[in-house]
């Protein structure tokens, strides 16, 4: 599955590195309808995600209903991201 959107980035006090851009819910209801066969466990779904110029490998947490993409340390530099922020955000999503 291949996703597309824009969202504002948000800061979570839960795990590193606490800058996440949430799903915006017509994508998360489409990312809960192959959630069991995407999951690895405890909700989180492996994905395969592009912001700007980066790629990268990450999992996206469920959230209040929805889910949030974890924004790397190293996306947030390269791309020069910090909270609040506009991002566009690309999903790759595979059946496990």
């Amino acid at each position: 599955m291949d996703l597309s959107f824009s969202a504002n980035t948000v800061e979570w006090r839960g795990p590193a590195p606490f800058v996440f851009a949430p799903v915006p819910e017509e994508e998360a209801d489409a990312i809960a309808a192959i959630a069991p066969a995407a999951t690895y466990g405890w909700g989180c779904i492996p994905a395969v995600v592009r912001i700007g110029d980066t790629d990268f490998t990450t999992s996206l947490f469920p959230r209040d209903g929805g889910y949030l993409v974890p924004v790397k340390v190293a996306v947030q530099r390269a791309e020069q991201i910090e909270v609040g922020d506009r991002v566009e955000v690309s999903l790759h999503i595979e059946a496990r």
